[in-house]
């Protein structure tokens, strides 16, 4: 028994130190700033593991339909329409369509579509003779005809089938498969080539990194308690500032290794110094992408717990906005709590997602205008993860936050772009809502992003009431001839 539990504790101090320290570089190196280049070299391993996977897969499954005259597909024809693609990284969605949409449902008839030239009736009661070029007989009332109204029927039975709201709170689908099982089909056991490459990955994945990431988390969120702690014994002033901005970002580039984030940023010159920024919401971890390069305030919900502890830890180093639950619905209280942030210089730029909920990495959808009716300038970040190496996405009504913080740990990477747009500024004669539509169109254009004019709330409720009206009255209008 003492030459087994000799044995033991040779065995955990060999392991013990090269934890140690690589625990200890990661340290150093997060608070200066520098990275080996490890993670990049990593990341661009994968990419050729997935390319030798995707040939391998296209390989076993022409030999099982050359095997079975069955399951033979049929060609696809070249001249499929523009929608029936498969859609990657979104630019075009996120799964297979057979809908062509001329003609898209909005939240208001102003937002539907852009009427065809069969659509449209001559004003002032003037209808086009038989040959469309004369200048037509005059009518005191439009006849109606049926084909006047079949564009919105066409577009409402297209949003039953396949609706634009569903399709963005689902997980991306992906080009080829990246060896997790969690994403499109399970290809582990289609040829024993990819059954050896998926059982290497599944053990390295869960068996040398989750352990090492688990371990610079805990490590890193008590490094971030500790940090701020002693920065929040600091008088207020430059010094503290200065101090907190090496400090907050030496803390979250550290954390960000427990998920091996490979963050590239672009357009320096635009990274917000103060004011609002405001951001596409893919994950609880947007907010660590952004800290990993500047100091924010945030703004949310006052917790309890592991939350609350956190969210103490950074209040005391950097002034945050923390909310009351019965106070986070007083959107006076919350508009001036935001008007005296932004109006100290000093402070650090305060974050927020407008959207209010986490969108599948494809689309943008519609920015809340509180935001948007404080004043000052806005500064727009469009983030965009690449779902080759981790889907980002968390799916709140399906996954609870300790299997999301598992299924990011345990996945090979999470890549993304950070790309800081220039500041912009309400108009005089622009009301916040257009505002918010200007800026949200900048932010999906530069992210590569679908443009949604729809509330992200719909993930949790019903459509508005008001909504429906709307399109009920265009459709009576259509009927009438009107």
């Amino acid at each position: 028994m003492a030459l087994i539990m000799s044995f033991v504790s040779v065995a955990v101090s060999i392991l013990y130190t090269p934890f140690l320290l690589l625990i200890l570089c990661i340290i150093f190196l997060a608070s200066i700033g520098k990275s080996l280049g490890v993670r990049r070299l990593y990341v661009n391993v994968l990419l050729k593991l997935f390319e030798y996977g995707r040939q391998h897969i296209e390989v076993a499954k022409k030999l099982q339909r050359s095997d079975s005259s069955d399951d033979e597909e049929p060609p696809v024809p070249d001249d499929k329409p523009p929608s029936a693609i498969f859609k990657e990284n979104g630019i075009n969605g996120t799964k297979m369509t057979v809908i062509e949409r001329d003609e898209i449902l909005g939240p208001s008839p102003e937002l539907n579509y852009k009427r065809s030239t069969s659509q449209e009736r001559v004003s002032n009661g003037v209808r086009p003779d038989s040959t469309g070029k004369g200048e037509g007989t005059k009518e005191n009332n439009l006849e109606f005809h049926l084909h006047h109204c079949m564009d919105l029927v066409k577009a409402g039975m297209e949003s039953i089938i396949e609706d634009q709201v569903t399709s963005v709170f689902e997980a991306e689908e992906l080009r080829s498969w990246n060896l997790l099982t969690r994403t499109n089909m399970q290809y582990e056991f289609l040829s024993w080539r990819l059954t050896i490459i998926w059982m290497m990955g599944f053990v390295v994945r869960y068996f040398f990194l989750l352990p090492l990431r688990i371990m610079i988390f805990v490590i890193g969120v008590w490094w971030l308690v500790a940090c701020t702690a002693c920065v929040g014994t600091l008088p207020d002033g430059r010094l503290k500032q200065r101090v907190n901005y090496s400090v907050s970002i030496m803390c979250f580039n550290f954390l960000s290794r427990c998920i091996n984030a490979v963050i590239t940023y672009h357009d320096d010159d635009n990274k917000p110094r103060s004011g609002i920024c405001v951001a596409n919401h893919t994950s609880p971890i947007d907010a660590l992408v952004l800290m990993c390069d500047n100091t924010y305030s945030l703004i949310g919900q006052r917790h309890g717990g592991f939350l609350g502890l956190l969210q103490r830890a950074l209040a005391r180093a950097s002034p945050h906005i923390w909310f009351e639950r019965s106070e986070v619905k007083d959107r006076h209280a919350v508009a001036r709590r935001l008007k005296e942030h932004i109006s100290v210089p000093d402070n650090p730029p305060i974050l927020i997602f407008p959207e209010g909920t986490c969108i599948n990495n494809t689309s943008v959808m519609q920015f809340k205008k509180g935001s948007f009716e404080v004043g000052g300038w806005i500064y727009p970040v469009a983030i965009k993860y690449d779902p080759r190496f981790g889907d980002a996405f968390w799916n709140s009504s399906r996954y609870g936050m300790l299997h999301y913080l598992l299924n990011m740990m345990s996945s090979w990477a999470i890549v993304c772009d950070v790309w800081y747009l220039p500041p912009m500024r309400r108009g005089e004669r622009e009301d916040a809502v257009a505002f918010a539509n200007r800026v949200k169109a900048c932010v999906a254009a530069r992210g590569g992003l679908i443009d949604l004019q729809w509330d992200g709330q719909l993930k949790r409720m019903k459509a508005k009431k008001e909504w429906r009206e709307m399109q009920q009255e265009e459709f009576s209008k259509r009927l009438k001839g009107e």
